[in-house]
């Protein structure tokens, strides 16, 4: 652009060339060395006579606005190096950033709030006084370039750095990885990561899923506004992966990984299956089929719940598994009912 802008100035003003000005009481010729100041040039402009040439005034004017925006495009460069100084050299473990915070609650200073909420709830603090950060009433930054405490803004009024690329206000949180799509859902209160156009908040769960279960989830009444079944972390801010199994029900992708290597293939909320068990069921049915049932039982029924359907029946007992007569699942509990005691047992044996 600059570039473009010179050509263009050298166009209109040769080198060599100049100017012959009339209409002043004392004629006099300018060289070109003084165009070159914009103060001049503007001060010269509001001091032509009324009959000086049209085209003199056209051409001053013309240059006025080329050397504006050269100097508007220094000024933007010198401007946007000063913002980016620093760029993803600060921050911590959660995020990249270039400000700390101060908390409201303690007064002290962390990089973040979850840096906080993992100092204040550490085993070595009593039990008493464990908090979380009350995240909304952040009202004190400090910029990590210059150290200047400040109110919460994106630009450090001292320094000119942006302190993070993405800033929302109301959630008084800052970000350098923009690469994470941030949004702030007003129906959650917080700001999620995706991208906007790629969620939509169930007002049911009371949180944002993927489009692509928006006609197909199961709804649970505030979905994730509870601790994790498993690690018992916090999953409506939680920064990790969350997964919604087919029932409805959250937890952290991670931990529903972990529960695979230890082969519990159910909710651990409401015990239903979250995939496909039909290869199982058929291994147990063989299982079954040939594992015998001592004498005493063969008699014996019980009353039995379907953890996938939610059927109740009654069925003849077996010591290996119970199948639903409905769904076909092995996934199920006995509810009344059962093997008599060891006593009773061994005095029906002696007889």
């Amino acid at each position: 652009m600059c570039n473009y802008l010179l050509k263009t100035w050298a166009c209109i003003f040769p080198l060599g060339e100049c100017l012959f000005l009339g209409g002043f009481p004392s004629s006099f010729l300018l060289c070109r060395g003084w165009w070159c100041s914009f103060e001049f040039c503007v001060a010269f402009l509001f001091g032509l006579h009324h009959h000086s040439t049209p085209f003199l005034k056209k051409k001053l004017i013309l240059f006025l606005v080329i050397k504006l925006e050269l100097r508007m495009s220094s000024f933007h460069c010198e401007l946007n190096s000063t913002v980016d100084l620093g760029y993803g050299n600060f921050g911590c473990t959660h995020y990249r950033r270039r400000c700390k915070i101060r908390a409201p609650c303690c007064d002290e200073i962390f990089d973040c709030r979850h840096c906080h909420n993992e100092s204040k709830n550490s085993m070595e603090i009593n039990p008493i006084d464990r908090h979380d950060i009350p995240r909304h009433e952040l009202k004190r930054v400090i910029c990590s370039l210059c150290d200047t405490e400040q109110e919460v803004q994106q630009q450090c009024f001292h320094c000119g750095v942006c302190m993070g690329k993405y800033f929302c206000s109301k959630c008084k949180f800052f970000d350098d990885d923009i690469s994470k799509q941030q949004y702030h859902c007003n129906e959650c209160g917080i700001c999620r990561t995706g991208g906007e156009e790629n969620f939509f908040h169930c007002n049911r769960c009371g949180c944002c899923y993927s489009l692509f279960m928006k006609d197909s989830h199961n709804c649970v009444e505030r979905a994730m506004h509870h601790n994790c079944p498993v690690c018992f972390e916090f999953l409506f801010e939680t920064t990790k992966d969350i997964t919604v199994l087919p029932c409805g029900h959250t937890i952290h992708l991670e931990c529903v990984k972990e529960m695979q290597q230890h082969f519990q293939y159910a909710c651990p909320v409401c015990s239903k299956s979250y995939c496909d068990m039909s290869r199982a069921w058929k291994k147990l049915d063989q299982r079954v089929a040939l594992t015998p049932v001592p004498q005493m039982y063969r008699n014996k029924m019980v009353w039995i719940l379907c953890n996938d359907c939610g059927e109740r029946f009654e069925t003849n007992f077996h010591i290996v598994a119970h199948k639903c007569q409905k769904c076909n699942s092995y996934n199920t509990k006995q509810t009344r009912g059962g093997p008599p005691p060891c006593s009773s047992s061994i005095e029906e044996m002696k007889r």
